[in-house]
């Protein structure tokens, strides 16, 4: 697949469309509530999706990839092989 996308849930999402990522799951405390421990993920327009840990994790590293990040584990300031 694409660095444009990233799969959340069943969906592709492109991810220069991802506004912000929940760093902690959904808690509101309601019995009927669905989403409770899902991660949000803001999309422009008010949407937004929910996902897992993984899925959170997962679409956190395509979005600094498609920012051209380094991952965390990788010396930015070593020299290139």
């Amino acid at each position: 697949m694409s660095d444009v996308f990233c799969k959340v849930d069943d969906k592709n999402i492109p991810v220069y469309r991802i506004m912000w990522l929940a760093d902690v799951p959904h808690f509101c405390g309601e019995e009927d509530c669905m989403r409770e421990g899902q991660y949000e993920i803001r999309l422009e327009q008010g949407e937004s999706v929910w996902a897992n840990r993984e899925e959170r994790d997962r679409t956190l590293e395509a979005i600094e990839r498609w920012a051209g990040m380094p991952p965390e584990d990788e010396d930015p300031d070593a020299e290139p092989w």
